[in-house]
């Protein structure tokens, strides 16, 4: 019986033990330092959203990866938004994207936050391959979830942004459009300053796995079936890393791609005010563009 228990225990134990180097209270107490005026955005309830939380979309043995659900109420069938959190692959918490569902789904939009398996726990491409399994889940769901199947945006924050688009760019066929907000494209590449973070997620560096390394960037994907795309960016380049040439492959083939850039932002702008409402903004208008 004791032995039943460890097992279970160390089976569950990245579950409890999560890197916690960011979370909402750690990236205010950085950003309040250099923009001092910020907000935090806070969670609101809404008539029109209907909010279900750890719903079970997968399981791994004895672990268990969840989703939260913002259902906007109507008898019609809405657009899919599916959200992915940052924080570097190692951390954060789908509850960060709390306030952004939120918003987004009272416009007319059923919202996902996912979890996934974060680099303490799984390398790469565990985490892109939880995702792929909460998009076949919510397909296989989508009367109960009230959305259509071909109606499907996927939305990522920083690396979360990165993943948002790689799935986009390599697996077309699951989602029907995207929205990069500040994610890399590319992970080695001249404006790319990527490292020891990346490398922790993808098993090594670059020199110890080259062909990791290029299939994990979205750019290296990026072709004649794949989704239209937003990029919401801030000031800082590194993290718009092979940009200009993916748009350079999606106008070859005619697909639909923009740049909303939010001047004189930290890198986590969508998390704090006065930078929340504009993203909400653009991310709101191209769904609208896309799917209305």
């Amino acid at each position: 019986m004791l032995s039943s228990f460890l097992i279970f225990f160390q089976l569950n134990f990245a579950q409890i033990q999560k890197d916690t180097t960011f979370t909402d209270h750690s990236e205010f107490q950085k950003v309040v330092k250099k923009f001092p005026f910020i907000k935090v955005v806070k969670p609101e309830i809404s008539n029109s959203v209907k909010e279900e939380y750890n719903i079970v979309y997968h399981k791994i043995g004895n672990r268990t990866l969840l989703l939260d659900a913002y259902l906007y109420k109507s008898e019609e069938k809405k657009p899919a938004v599916i959200l992915i959190h940052g924080g570097g692959w190692k951390s954060g918490d789908k509850r960060m994207m709390k306030t952004l569902a939120q918003k987004i789904a009272e416009n007319g939009y059923q919202c996902f936050a996912i979890e996934y398996r974060l680099s303490d726990e799984a390398k790469y491409p565990a985490a892109i391959n939880d995702v792929k399994k909460a998009i076949k889940f919510l397909k296989k769901n989508a009367e109960k979830f009230n959305f259509g199947k071909n109606k499907i945006a996927i939305l990522g924050t920083s690396s979360g942004g990165q993943m948002a688009a790689l799935i986009g760019a390599k697996y077309p066929n699951l989602v029907d459009a995207v929205i990069n907000i500040d994610g890399v494209l590319a992970f080695h590449h001249p404006q790319s300053k990527e490292g020891e973070v990346a490398a922790k997620w993808l098993g090594g560096t670059f020199d110890e796995k080259p062909k990791i390394w290029e299939d994990a960037s979205p750019l290296t994907h990026v072709n004649k079936n794949s989704n239209p795309i937003l990029f919401i960016n801030s000031q800082f380049d590194r993290f718009h890393a092979g940009i200009d040439d993916m748009i350079k492959i999606l106008d070859q083939y005619n697909i639909y791609s923009k740049i909303e850039t939010i001047e004189n932002s930290p890198h986590t702008f969508w998390m704090f005010e006065p930078w929340f409402e504009p993203t909400v903004k653009y991310v709101v208008d191209f769904l609208n563009q896309q799917f209305k």
